[in-house]
């Protein structure tokens, strides 16, 4: 069910505890991919999970600014702060939680929101009327998470077997060409760059030619059933503690 179509008459006779908030980014992706493809991919896997499940699942609307200052250098980024991202997506779970759905899987498509989700699920779920968790697709998808970068081979094979009329085909060996090999600059297990520009020069991480609509089918299968499992393991868990 998701909330933006729906009638408030629709939500009340659903009844449903249940549901999932997408937060993505409106950030730099390359030359080939869009600004919005971390958006794009929260809302595909949290709509491919819903309806995986067996259950009424409510579908809030897509979060689509995040954490992503570390883009800046790169033109169109828009980003919030840790302390406003926090905020807002407590203050969207509560008004959930009002109407019922209090619990609620974070569905996430940015790794910059990766700590600030850890901590307000956290809070939400100690100090307020709901239960929420994050879950970040890319995490998900079992051995091929080892092969994320940025704008890369997953998030690109992604957008090929969901919104294929958003890739630069004809940018692709621009893409590849000014793309790093891995996140940061490390040394003594620290990164000493703060934003992806000290590492890439466009912007890119890892090997876009390699991530085809084939693999990104795959990766949908396996983060719809991975979200699934989670949404299951959600509804049945005693949070009365």
């Amino acid at each position: 069910m998701h909330l933006s179509d729906a009638t408030w008459t629709d939500v009340r006779d659903a009844d449903a505890d249940l549901a999932l908030l997408p937060v993505g980014s409106t950030e730099q992706h390359g030359p080939h991919a869009p600004l919005g493809t971390d958006a794009y991919h929260a809302e595909t896997v949290a709509e491919a999970g819903a309806d995986r499940h067996d259950e009424t699942v409510a579908l809030a609307p897509t979060i689509p600014v995040g954490v992503a200052e570390e883009h800046r250098r790169f033109d169109g980024t828009l980003w919030v702060s840790p302390d406003t991202f926090r905020s807002y997506v407590r203050d969207v779970v509560g008004s959930l939680a009002h109407h019922g759905m209090d619990r609620v899987i974070v569905v996430n498509g940015h790794g910059g929101n990766v700590p600030a989700l850890g901590e307000v699920t956290a809070t939400i779920s100690r100090h307020d009327d709901a239960y929420a968790v994050p879950f970040t697709w890319f995490e998900a998808v079992g051995d091929r998470s080892s092969e994320m970068g940025h704008g890369g081979p997953l998030e690109t094979a992604l957008l090929r077997a969901t919104h294929p009329e958003l890739v630069r085909e004809d940018r692709i060996d621009e893409a590849r060409a000014g793309a790093s090999d891995g996140w940061g600059d490390w040394v003594s297990s620290t990164n000493l760059a703060h934003d992806s520009a000290e590492f890439t020069e466009n912007g890119v991480v890892g090997d876009p030619g390699t991530g085809d609509a084939e693999l990104g089918d795959e990766l949908l299968d396996r983060a719809a059933e991975a979200l699934d499992r989670l949404l299951t393991a959600v509804a049945d868990r005693d949070v009365s503690g």
